[in-house]
């Protein structure tokens, strides 16, 4: 796969998120699902949503002991999703665990990346919440070796750290970074954004791009100009 914008619809229900993808005639964006949308109607939403012909990201952020995420990866690798994710502070050993469960019998499975740092997080919640003293690309970059060394394809990651996992982990090892919004739009609860444009020029793979999408006047015209700035 290729550099593209994931569109995460982070909506409380079916309808809601079919609405919102009607709207895209002759379109397929690439689509997060993540645990809002998950937890209100379950596996189905994947299978349905996946039938309409998108690429889905199933973004759960799996984080538990090994052997717990391994048997909830082999339900999930039943479900088509084209990525799915855990935290790599779950450790070395859980995330080998989620790539043997993610495996299916054929040897196939979907894409597998972990999360790195949240883009809501900062250095000073780091330090606060988590007790983590060092700077943040250094954890970045310590959760991403951790995640390759593991056997993973990629992390998630800020924009602005995802120049460094590449030359830290090679280009051919995924970024999907979160954090986007215009240079004219608000950047509500995220702490460490980028615009589309900047995410295209220091190499981020894919793009997730959620409210300055799903809640503008024009979500097509708004994905449009994700696909316009970061794509070309």
């Amino acid at each position: 796969m290729g550099k593209d914008v994931i569109v995460a619809c982070d909506f409380p229900s079916k309808e809601a998120t079919l609405e919102f993808l009607d709207r895209f005639t002759g379109r397929k964006p690439f689509v997060k699902i993540g645990m809002e949308l998950f937890y209100a109607e379950g596996p189905q939403i994947v299978r349905e949503i996946k039938a309409h012909g998108h690429k889905i990201f199933l973004d759960l952020k799996l984080h538990d002991i090994p052997n717990t995420v391994k048997s909830a990866m082999k339900v999930l690798s039943g479900l088509d999703a084209d990525i799915c994710n855990v935290h790599a502070a779950g450790t070395t050993e859980m995330m080998k665990a989620a790539l043997e469960g993610l495996t299916r019998p054929d040897g196939t499975r979907p894409l597998l990346i972990a999360v790195t740092q949240l883009t809501s997080t900062d250095q000073a919640a780091m330090e606060k919440d988590l007790l983590i003293s060092e700077p943040m690309e250094k954890v970045v970059m310590h959760y991403a070796l951790t995640a390759k060394n593991a056997g993973l394809d990629g992390v998630v990651c800020s924009p602005l750290e995802s120049e460094a996992v590449h030359k830290t982990c090679g280009k051919d090892f995924l970024t999907v970074t979160p954090g986007i919004r215009f240079a004219d739009g608000e950047t509500g609860d995220q702490k460490r954004v980028m615009t589309p444009a900047k995410a295209k020029e220091i190499g981020s793979d894919y793009i997730v791009v959620g409210r300055p999408i799903t809640r503008s006047e024009d979500p097509v015209a708004a994905y449009e100009r994700c696909v316009r700035e970061f794509i070309g």
